[in-house]
């Protein structure tokens, strides 16, 4: 059971920046993906940037050019990056891990959420 435990939530002024930081407990070989979930309040949760094992990232596109995903396969860590960021921004972020054995079974595993609060 891989745990992934995120950090660098905050409240932060519109247009300043945050960096948050999921870190699985153990180093994962196989092929998979790490990235970001939000929800807000009343909102459904969005994915917001993932990045494969290959450094392959994608984003949506309310946060492309505002956002940078990456990861470090060393210390089983992922980061986001959040530059300029807005009000609507605000929401719970968590981090999640998707993982396909040698037999491509997949297994999923999320964070326990960390808050961003961007004030206007």
């Amino acid at each position: 059971q891989v745990h992934l435990v995120e950090s660098g939530g905050g409240l932060v002024q519109a247009g300043g920046s945050l960096r948050l930081s999921c870190a699985a407990s153990e180093r994962i070989f196989t092929v998979n993906v790490m990235g970001w979930y939000r929800q807000a309040p009343g909102k459904q949760r969005e994915l917001v940037a993932a990045i494969t094992s290959a450094d392959s990232a994608n984003y949506v596109d309310s946060v492309k050019g505002r956002f940078t995903i990456s990861r470090d396969n060393a210390d089983n860590t992922v980061y986001l990056q959040m530059n300029s960021l807005k009000p609507e921004d605000t929401a719970v972020y968590y981090c999640y891990l998707i993982v396909w054995d040698s037999s491509s079974y997949e297994s999923n595993y999320w964070g326990q959420g960390t808050q961003v609060t961007v004030s206007s």
